[in-house]
């Protein structure tokens, strides 16, 4: 087996997400995928839930704010959090710089995310 590096600038694909927010995807198989995500200052994501897939998100730069079954916990550079199957979440930007993490799943939430209402 050949062990392969990646980097932002050599991953498996780059993708835009929400309002001017990216993500590069280094792993994607059924069983697992691992992206780092940026978000601007000032944005989140929609609030959802995933019926297989746990998440793990560790920060690198910026502050995280967590919405997860309601309860909000804000995370700095290297903390994480692990979401699980089920729970409502979604992740915002309040501060006034860029944030970014590594987010884990598994197994991948391809075909696995259901948006909720705002």
């Amino acid at each position: 087996m050949i062990n392969t590096a990646f980097s932002k600038g050599d991953c498996l694909k780059h993708y835009n997400w929400g309002d001017d927010c990216h993500g590069w995807t280094f792993i994607d198989t059924e069983a697992l995928s691992v992206k780092q995500e940026l978000m601007p200052p000032d944005t989140a994501e929609q609030l959802h839930y995933h019926e297989k897939a746990t998440q793990v998100f560790f920060i690198l730069k910026g502050r995280a704010t967590f919405s997860i079954d309601g309860e909000v916990t804000v995370l700095k550079p290297e903390q994480g959090i692990e979401i699980h199957p089920g729970q409502k979440h979604f992740i915002s930007n309040n501060d006034r710089s860029d944030l970014e993490f590594i987010l884990y799943s598994y197994p991948s939430t391809n075909n696995d995310r259901v948006n909720l209402a705002p």
